[in-house]
């Protein structure tokens, strides 16, 4: 039991902590600048916080128990002079002396009465050391007002007979110094803080100029060889991404040309059997009318086995050396339009938003969406041909009435080689797919308002 009930608090304790881990990441920030200024940040506010413990909280404290012992020795030494002194001449003679030798300049209020008692607070330890200092020395009451004058503090004691009024220089209580203190921390941290700004953010911009030529490159744009920049170990990882970059296009020109050369070398007999098959007699002979049949079936295998070159030759050419334009969408899909109906396609009606324009290749296409009108024409199936903005980019939807493709085979007839109801290459769909990939978008099967199937594409901008 004991083993069991472990193992069930394991698990919550783990779900715990995953929730703190998941509440601090909510509070960090996202980016890399953010979180290497966090990493300078949080060590200099934490040495600027001891340094400045260390000055408020023992030196400053120190030096301002000093000051304010001082202070009240002598206003004590003030009201022990002035009760015993009973000759008004000698009051005024030791009230002067108070004035030039001490620097406390002393009224005497008689018959007056205090409001309050304590003190006025400023920053800084001065005021509660000055209360404590004169509550530990006098037992009359007093009032200190540390704003009555910019360069005076005043202090109100309650005599028996009087109040009796204490101005002493404010510079003997306060040290200036503290406010010198605090802006050279302030300014320090700022200036540290915004020098390691610059530095991280040049060093961000390194791998950010990285992180948008390998997201360009994997859309299949042209971006070149990216200039290495930044620290030594963005500079390595930019010279690796041009050498991958290289190597994938040398192997990509390869590839294309070695297809290039086998679909040539194949339309040449294919070409001279078509013609020698074209000049073959068909009348006149008692085998004639036997081999017509015979001829027209070569002659369309023929046909079928070039359509079979052009889809391999496509599927592995794909995008070429096309480069990548901004075009506006509605005159591009009428022009491709135009052109499935010249191939017999039924396209129903064309629907698309004003002004919108999209960054394609844009042979590459003609080429996907007339894969998607062959797909159609072949299964007896009309079209309806969509496109409007989305977030972040164009979506465009191909939507025919025709058989459709079961949910469950969708996945499968996007595979090279595969056909969704017989006949074909099976490589319609995947050309069309994997061009709108190349283009960093997506294409998905869907059902169609009609029953038949929905090719949504999306092309990014």
């Amino acid at each position: 039991m004991g083993a069991r009930k472990g193992f069930r608090l394991f698990p919550r304790e783990r779900w715990r902590a995953l929730r703190v881990e998941k509440s601090v990441r909510r509070v960090l920030p996202r980016s890399l600048l953010g979180r290497s200024l966090l990493i300078v940040l949080f060590p200099l506010l934490i040495t600027q916080g001891i340094a400045l413990e260390l000055y408020y909280g023992n030196f400053l404290g120190v030096v301002s128990r000093r000051l304010t012992s001082s202070v009240t020795a002598e206003i004590v030494l003030s009201l022990n002079a002035l009760e015993r002194l009973k000759n008004p001449a000698d009051k005024e003679w030791f009230v002067a002396q108070a004035r030039e030798q001490l620097q406390l300049i002393e009224i005497w209020r008689p018959g007056a009465k205090l409001s309050r008692v304590g003190s006025t607070h400023v920053l800084g330890p001065m005021d509660d050391d000055l209360v404590r200092s004169l509550r530990q020395a006098i037992s009359y009451p007093f009032f200190i007002s540390w704003r009555h004058f910019h360069h005076t503090v005043r202090i109100y004691i309650q005599l028996p007979d009087g109040v009796l009024e204490i101005d002493t220089p404010r510079k003997r209580l306060d040290m200036g110094q503290i406010w010198l203190f605090v802006a050279w921390t302030v300014g320090s941290t700022l200036l540290l803080f915004t020098i390691a700004g610059l530095f991280m953010r040049n060093q961000v911009r390194a791998i950010r100029q990285l992180a948008l030529a390998a997201e360009q490159f994997g859309m299949g744009r042209d971006i070149g060889p990216i200039r290495p920049a930044g620290a030594q170990e963005v500079r390595k990882a930019a010279v690796a991404f041009n050498r991958m970059q290289d190597r994938i296009t040398r192997f990509v020109a390869q590839r294309t040309g070695v297809l290039a050369g086998v679909s040539h070398d194949l339309r040449t007999p294919l070409t001279r059997l078509r013609l020698s098959l074209a000049m073959m007699p068909r009348e006149g002979a008692v085998c004639a009318e036997v081999m017509t049949e015979d001829l027209n079936e070569m002659i369309g295998d023929i046909a079928e086995m070039e359509h079979m070159i052009d889809s391999y030759l496509a599927f592995a050419r794909g995008e070429g050396s096309e480069s990548v334009q901004r075009v506006e969408v509605q005159p591009f899909l009428e022009d491709v339009v135009a052109a499935a109906r010249r191939a017999n396609v039924h396209v129903r009606a064309v629907v698309v938003e004003p002004g919108l324009f999209a960054h394609m290749r844009p042979d590459a296409m003609r080429r996907a969406l007339g894969n998607l009108f062959d797909n159609a024409r072949r299964h007896g199936a009309s079209v309806v041909l969509s496109a409007r903005a989305v977030a972040g980019g164009v979506s465009i939807v191909v939507d025919d009435n025709g058989p459709g493709i079961p949910p469950e085979r969708r996945a499968k007839v996007l595979r090279a080689f595969e056909s969704g109801h017989g006949g074909g290459t099976g490589l319609g769909l995947t050309i069309a797919r994997d061009i709108v990939r190349a283009h960093g978008g997506e294409m998905e099967l869907e059902s169609a308002p009609e029953g038949g199937l929905r090719v949504r594409l999306y092309l990014p901008d």
